[in-house]
């Protein structure tokens, strides 16, 4: 029996997860907390098998509350479940000491399948942050989910768009406000995301797929 409790300070998103593993065998979800410091005292009391948290959270944020957690609850394993996508957020938690990081607009059967691997100790990814982050930090031994589905991030289906409007990575970034290289590396993330095999055919797709995000 895998013991959970989530983190998460949308009740509503609390209350669906719940709903769907209310007649699942394997799962129990123990507790439902709306902040961080709530997470780390209800963790603290009850010892679940795995939490799943938000990083974005009143009191304290789901990073700091991983430390503490896995820092006094170390058999406790922790899934990440968040909108952000960006590196850095998944670094930090990472670092902190979860082992799963999946985005909130998966789906619950990528949910489910991170719950499984991360309560067997496994490191899971959802496959939309993970090709923005496996180049530095993912390896061999962690298991990416898999969806028919490739969500692109609100950024990335930006840049697309222009440059389906025939935009140069200077001309993105300084329309953006970030650096060039901070463009190409959205490119050639997409490039990977959508199993395409150069700049150009990312041109084709983001000409065929204007106005349609």
């Amino acid at each position: 029996m895998i013991t959970i409790i989530i983190a998460e300070d949308h009740q509503i998103l609390i209350d669906g997860v719940k709903s769907f593993f209310e007649l699942d065998d394997n799962i129990n979800i123990i507790d439902s907390v709306n902040d961080g410091e709530a997470l780390v005292n209800a963790v603290k009391l009850k010892q679940p098998k795995l939490v799943i948290t938000d990083i974005r959270m009143p009191k304290m944020d789901g990073i700091e509350a991983t430390k503490i957690i896995k820092q006094n609850n170390p058999n406790t394993n922790v899934l990440a479940m968040t909108m952000f996508d960006q590196p850095d957020a998944i670094k930090q938690m990472i670092d902190a000491g979860a082992t799963g990081y999946i985005l909130k607009n998966s789906g619950i059967k990528m949910l489910s399948k991170a719950i499984i691997s991360v309560a067997k100790g496994e490191t899971f990814f959802d496959p939309n942050v993970a090709f923005n982050f496996m180049n530095n930090y993912i390896d061999d031994n962690v298991t990416i989910g898999t969806s028919e589905k490739i969500t692109l991030s609100n950024r990335e289906k930006e840049i697309l768009n222009l440059i389906a409007n025939g935009k140069t990575s200077k001309e993105i970034a300084e329309k953006l406000f970030i650096a060039k290289t901070t463009v190409d590396t959205h490119r050639k993330n997409m490039i990977k995301k959508l199993n395409l095999s150069s700049g150009s055919e990312l041109l084709k797709y983001a000409i065929d797929m204007k106005y349609k995000f």
